[in-house]
């Protein structure tokens, strides 16, 4: 039997003895470990964030009124274009 390695990253932080016991009783009470509970809050908030710098979000008439206008360029642009495809796909995935 294989088994593959898993490399691991260290993140080293520092705080206030305060917002150590805040973590600790926050973790304690989710029944995981301090690390867990960091690590799963630090991730958690780090997807919304890049989520809402890295995605927009359109309204039906917004959505209708861009891709018209892609419909309607002149200069044929391929890459906004497969883009709506994207999208399309995506909506159609989510129903």
């Amino acid at each position: 039997m294989s088994t593959v390695a898993q490399t691991h990253e260290r993140i080293d932080l520092r705080t206030s003895p305060e917002i150590k016991e805040l973590i600790v009783r926050a973790a304690s009470s989710a029944g995981m470990s301090v690390s867990a509970f960091l690590l799963g809050t630090a991730q958690e908030r780090a997807k919304q964030i890049l989520a809402e710098k890295e995605m927009i979000t359109l309204t039906s008439r917004d959505w209708n009124a861009f891709a018209k206008a892609l419909d309607n360029a002149e200069k044929p642009r391929p890459k906004l274009s497969a883009a709506i495809k994207r999208h399309r796909i995506w909506q159609q995935d989510k129903r």
